[in-house]
């Protein structure tokens, strides 16, 4: 409990810059777990802005965001769901373990429910971060990606593409990286051609360039090369919020101490941690 409090309470500082941090360390007894530059350079993702092929900032409200994705989109629901209820803003994912791809070998059986998913849902905007599973040549990427988009506006919501975590493949996903490396180009493809309808969040920010298992002295993804641990699952949370209120001039992101220690830590779903 003491070691997740003490989690919780680093993520919490993201919100505040270096000052922030030097407070929160004293707070804490400087077991916050994370130095200075660390809080400083999560704190500086969460304010990046990271689009490609931008929608614009608009007036407009947020008042709900559907999240899909694949496992490890799962696991950054988690803490999105806390961080979005303490914003008043609704907020339902779909993510599903073993797919949630809308290109490559899930998104047949996918496709047959996402729309009737989405119209439910009635969302301001969809965030597809982009799967483990999204295998195919760009062109079928892009062509899938399109149609996401023509569905998502066609029932009057925008459409965000955020960019996966990188990966340590192993025999599983080593014969599909090549497909993965041009997912991104992909997505943009279509965000440039949206019309201001789509965006690309590029997540480089959260993740680094390559897998990185510990980050401050901590586990930041799991063992297993692929998923995210707590702290990793906050840090995108809290740029995630950030893009957002960049796109959304009338979203004010919850502070993290207000969902950082809301109990979404100790979910089974978090593994190799």
């Amino acid at each position: 409990m003491t070691s997740i409090r003490n989690l919780m309470l680093a993520v919490a500082c993201l919100a505040f810059g270096a000052a922030g941090t030097v407070a929160c360390s004293a707070r804490s007894g400087g077991s916050a777990g994370l130095s200075g530059g660390g809080a400083s350079s999560a704190a500086g993702a969460a304010g990046t802005s990271g689009a490609a092929g931008a929608a614009g900032r608009t007036d407009a409200r947020l008042s709900k965001v559907l999240f899909l994705g694949d496992s490890i989109a799962e696991q950054e629901a988690l803490p999105l769901a806390a961080a979005f209820k303490a914003g008043n803003v609704q907020f339902q994912s779909i993510a599903a373990a073993g797919g949630g791809n809308v290109v490559g070998p899930a998104a047949d059986a996918n496709w047959r429910q996402l729309p009737a998913q989405i119209a439910s849902a009635k969302p301001t905007v969809v965030v597809y971060q982009l799967t483990t599973y999204d295998w195919g040549t760009q062109q079928q990427q892009q062509a899938a990606y399109q149609k996401l988009l023509a569905t998502t506006v066609g029932y009057g919501a925008k459409l965000v593409f955020v960019t996966m975590p990188p990966i340590k493949p192993d025999d599983f996903y080593q014969p599909h990286m090549a497909d993965l490396a041009h997912a991104g180009a992909a997505a943009q493809a279509v965000a440039a051609g949206s019309s201001g309808q789509a965006a690309v969040f590029d997540a480089t920010a959260v993740w680094g360039p390559t897998y990185q298992q510990d980050k401050d002295g901590k586990h930041d993804r799991s063992s297993d090369g692929v998923h995210t641990c707590p702290q990793s699952a906050a840090r995108f949370t809290t740029w995630l919020l950030g893009q957002l209120h960049g796109m959304y001039a009338g979203f004010t992101p919850a502070p993290a101490q207000a969902w950082a220690n809301a109990g979404w830590s100790a979910s089974p779903d978090f593994h190799g941690c």
